[in-house]
Order: structure tokens, then sequence, then C-alpha cells
């Protein structure tokens, strides 16, 4: 269990110091408009409690972020002014926020309060970009598609730093490089990401022209884009299962030790994005390391323990090549199988996924029954042997990898 970062208490200390000080503004001049804060809220509350907590994507909460950019973004309702300000719509949508996760912090969701800074800060920023400047008129002369691309850019310069708050917080909770992680939110924009900016500005027009009944109607496609994810993710979850279920067969067989596939798979993750890798990169990485083993189902006679790192070379590519022949039997993705066919070749000669399972799994088996001392002893044996058999810069980012976990495997759930 790692404590808590500074960078965490930096994001999470201002986004307390400004619900606090909105929440004192709007108490002291009063709420103003209360059927939009109502009606706002209500949405963002209700996409929050729809929140999904099973999959692991980027916003999991797409309805109430888009409610909440509309409300910071909204300057008419059916013709008419309004003049909520951004203390107002960060103290609805704080209050909001906190309504809908109920639940979730209700069962033990430790990562509510991160998502509930976030959507403060991204909400905050959204609302001071826009509501000082809309009630002093400099958006008076902003009319038709002007307006709609000015809440456009607005919308885009939000979810950028939204993008950068994520990778951030990311990055203090799992201690993950951050570029990579900030790589990966920018590219999760163009999904999701769209899609919330889009209903928002949408939403924030529709108020405009229309009034209060413009939001169950704009409210429609993002719920089915949502329940789309969730599908996909359904499936997603579903097929690593099956990967999961097929990289035990080695351990009920009697080949290889029980979990060696899961610790392998989890390290190699964790050095994976140490190294950079993008996220379907990672997912080849995963189900390769999964599998890695499954060739020695072939065999006649088990490798004693299943270790086979310390089998001759040309011993090692026979069963890789059998194991990558069985990977394509399963229909998986054929860059698994060449992962798992490759991982005994000369690394110069290997992709990056087939060098970083490689080298875990050597590290996996060598430090497994070492005793207190094995960790290191395995380290220092990977690394005298980098210069022919292993990618030094692949030992080296399993070396920080288990700097960062104190030198232990980490479990696989």
């Amino acid at each position: 269990m790692r404590g808590v970062t500074p960078l965490l208490v930096v994001v999470r200390g201002s986004a307390g110091l400004l619900v606090a000080v909105c929440v004192v503004v709007t108490l002291r001049t009063g709420p103003v408009e209360r059927s939009l804060a109502l009606a706002f809220g209500a949405l963002v509350a209700v996409g929050e409690l729809t929140r999904w907590r099973g999959a692991q994507l980027r916003e999991a909460a797409p309805l109430g972020a888009a409610g909440a950019l509309a409300y910071a973004l909204l300057g008419e309702e059916a013709g008419r002014p309004t003049h909520h300000g951004v203390a107002q719509v960060v103290t609805v949508v704080c209050a909001a926020s906190l309504l809908g996760s109920v639940p979730h912090i209700a069962r033990g969701e430790t990562p509510t309060l991160d998502h509930l800074a976030r959507r403060v800060l991204t909400v905050g920023f959204a609302a001071v970009c826009f509501q000082p400047l809309y009630n002093r008129g400099v958006f008076d002369a902003w009319v038709g598609p002007a307006y709609a691309l000015l809440l456009v850019a607005l919308l885009t310069l939000t979810a950028l730093c939204d993008a950068v708050l994520a990778a951030a917080l990311a990055h203090a909770r799992t201690r993950w490089p951050f570029g990579p992680l900030l790589r990966d939110e920018l590219r999760a924009l163009a999904g999701i990401g769209s899609a919330v900016c889009a209903t928002g500005a949408v939403m924030a027009l529709g108020v405009a022209v229309a009034g209060l009944w413009a939001l169950p109607v704009f409210c429609v496609p993002l719920l089915l884009t949502q329940l789309s994810f969730r599908r996909y993710a359904a499936v997603r979850a579903t097929y690593r299962q099956t990967i999961a279920s097929l990289a035990r067969a080695t351990e009920i067989a009697g080949y290889t030790p029980a979990g060696h596939a899961h610790r392998v798979a989890a390290l190699s993750l964790a050095v994976g994005r140490d190294l950079g890798l993008t996220e379907p990169e990672l997912a080849v990485l995963e189900y390769a390391a999964l599998m890695h083993d499954i060739g020695q189902l072939s065999l006649v006679d088990p490798v004693p323990a299943g270790a086979t790192a310390a089998l001759p070379p040309a011993e090692q590519r026979r069963i890789a090549l059998l194991g990558g022949a069985v990977v394509r039997q399963t229909g998986v993705n054929p860059q698994v199988a060449t992962v798992v066919e490759r991982q005994a070749d000369p690394y110069p000669e290997q992709p990056r996924a087939a060098r970083i399972v490689r080298v875990v799994n050597a590290y996996e088996e060598k430090a497994r029954d070492a005793g207190p001392g094995g960790a290191l002893a395995a380290l220092e044996e990977l690394r005298l042997g980098a210069a022919g058999d292993y990618a030094p810069e692949v030992v080296e980012a399993l070396a920080r990898v288990l700097a960062r976990g104190s030198l232990t495997s980490p479990s696989a759930g």
C-alpha cells in the first residue's frame, strides 16, 4: 500500500480549497437561477450514480462530466442571460458529485476522492475561463458559429488540462512514468473524451436556445455511447479471463509452479510501463506473458519446476516455437503469438515485448525459491548476463520497478 504522495496532497488540497472558497462565496451572495442549478445538479448526480466501476476507462462518468462542463459554459437559458458565476458552478458540481458518489464511497472505492478532485478542478478551470468574461460582455460579439467554435475551443483546452491532471494523479498513485501516462490520456481524447466535450457544448447551446428541455434530449447519445463502452469493456474483460484460463493450463498439468504466469504478467506490465509502452502494446505484452510457457504442454517430460531459463538455447527456442503454434490455434492476436515464439531469440532480434517477457521470466525463476536475498542475487545475475542473453535496457527497467517495490515481485490480481 503506497502512502499519499506530495502531488496527491497538492491536488486534493487545491480542490478542497477551491470548493471551500466557492461554497463560502455562494452562501454569502445567495444562489441564483435555482431551477438551472437543480437541473444541472441532478444531471451531474445521475451521471455519478451511473458511473461504472468495472471498466478501466478514461472517463467512467461521461454523463456527469458533460453536464458539469455544460453548466460551466452556460451563458443563456432560452435566450435569457444567466448570472450563476464560477462559485456557484463549482459548488453545484461538487455537491452533486458528492451526492452521486455516496454509493461508491460506501463500497470503499479509494479512487473516488481523486475522481472528485479531478472533476472539481476541471470544471473550475472551464468556469474561470468562461463565466467572468461572459458576464462582462466580452463574448457579446460572438454569435452563431463563432460562439459555437468558442465553446469548442474552451472545451478542448479544458480537456487538455484534464488529461494532464489525470496523468499526474495516475503517476502519483502508481509511480509509473508521467510521459507515457500523459500520452495515453491524450490519445484517449479522441474516444470518449471527444464525446464528452461535444455533448457538453451541445447541451450548453441547446439550453441557451430551448431551455432546460434540451437536457434530456441531448443526454441520450452520450448514454448510448456509455453503454457501448461498457459492452466493449465487458467483452475485453471476458477475453482476458479466457487468456488467463489458458495460461493456467501449464499449472494444472504440473509443468509450472502455481501463479508463475500471473506473476510474470504483472511484473512484465510494470516493466513495460516503465519503458513507455502504449496501451495496445501493453495488452499484447500481458497476453504474451500469461501464455509464455504454454509450449511446455507439448513436452513429454516436464522441465523441472518449469524453469526454462536454464535450458540450452536450442531447447528454449523449440519450446517457444511450440508455444507460438499453440497460441495461433487459440485465435488470439497474432502479435501475441509472435512474442511467444521469439522470446528465446537473441535479444537484438526480438521485439520489445519479447525482450521484456524473457527478462522477467528469468528473474522470476531465479528469485522464486532463493530466499530473502534472492531478488538481489537474481537481478545481479541478469545484469551479468545482459551483455549476451538479456536486453540491458529491460534489465535496468526491471531494476527500477523492483526498487520502487522494495525488490519484490508484485503479485498478480
